[in-house]
C-alpha cells in the first residue's frame, strides 16, 4: 500500500464514522424518524441492513489500516537488517559501498573528504578475553562514532576493525571537529578502570590536488596512512 492509499483510507474511515455517528443522532433524536423505526418492521430492518454495512465497512478499512501499519514497521526492520552492521550499529559494508558507488565514475568533487579508522587492539582483546567481549568494544567504540559524527559525517563499519567516515561538502575544520570529539569521547571511555581501553589509528584524505582523481583513490590514500 502506497503513502497515498494510507491517506485515502484515513479519509475514508474518517466518513464513516462521521456519517455514521449523523445517523445515530437523527435515529434518536428525530422524533419522527424514531417514532418510524419502531412502529415499522420494514424500516427497522433495513436500518439493521444500513448499519451492518457500516458495521462491516468500518472494520474493512481498519483491516487496511492495521496491515499499512505493520507493513511499514516490518519494512523498517529488514531495511534496518539490510544496511545496518549487526554488532555495531552503524552503516554496514554494504551501506558503504552505496556510499561510495555515488561518487564512482565521476571526478573527485573538492570537499569530499575521508577518514579511515582501524581499532588496533580488538584481535589482542578477542585473543585474551573472548569475541563476546571484543564484540562490546566494537560496538562501544562505534557509538563513539556515531555520536561524534552528529551532524558531519557519514560513519560505517567497513568490516573487521575498520571504520570509515566520509565528510560530504566538507572541511578541514569538520574533520578536526570530529576527530576531536573522538578523541575526547574516547578518552573518557578508557578513564573507567572497569573497561578495556580503546586503541585506534586514523588515516586522513582530503584536498590531495592531482594525486587522487577517484573516490578509491580517497579511501586507498586514507587507509594507506593509519600505518604511516
Amino acid at each position: 500500500m502506497k503513502k497515498n492509499d494510507f491517506t485515502y483510507k484515513t479519509i475514508q474511515l474518517i466518513l464513516f464514522i462521521t456519517l455514521t455517528a449523523i445517523c445515530l443522532y437523527i435515529i434518536l433524536f428525530d422524533p419522527r424518524m424514531y417514532h418510524l423505526a419502531a412502529s415499522d418492521a420494514s424500516v427497522r430492518m433495513l436500518c439493521a441492513f444500513l448499519w451492518l454495512i457500516l458495521g462491516l465497512s468500518f472494520l474493512f478499512i481498519y483491516r487496511d489500516l492495521t496491515f499499512f501499519s505493520s507493513y511499514k514497521k516490518d519494512f523498517r526492520e529488514l531495511d534496518y537488517a539490510v544496511h545496518s552492521d549487526p554488532v555495531s550499529g552503524l552503516a554496514n559494508r554494504f551501506s558503504c559501498d552505496a556510499m561510495i558507488d555515488r561518487y564512482l565514475d565521476r571526478a573527485l568533487p573538492p570537499d569530499l573528504g575521508c577518514v579511515m579508522f582501524d581499532l588496533t587492539n580488538i584481535g589482542e582483546i578477542n585473543r585474551l578475553y573472548g569475541h563476546i567481549q571484543g564484540n562490546r568494544l566494537i560496538k562501544e567504540f562505534s557509538e563513539i562514532l556515531k555520536n561524534a559524527a552528529s551532524d558531519l559525517c557519514f560513519v560505517g563499519r567497513n568490516g573487521g576493525n575498520k571504520f570509515l567516515a566520509v565528510f560530504e561538502d566538507g572541511t578541514q575544520k569538520d574533520i578536526n571537529t570530529f576527530l576531536e570529539r573522538v578523541h575526547q569521547k574516547v578518552q573518557s571511555f578508557n578513564s573507567s578502570a572497569a573497561r578495556q581501553p580503546i586503541e585506534y589509528r586514523y588515516g586522513i584524505a582530503f584536498h590531495e590536488g592531482n594525486e587522487m582523481l577517484l573516490i578509491t583513490d580517497l579511501i586507498a590514500i586514507s587507509n594507506k596512512r593509519i600505518y604511516q
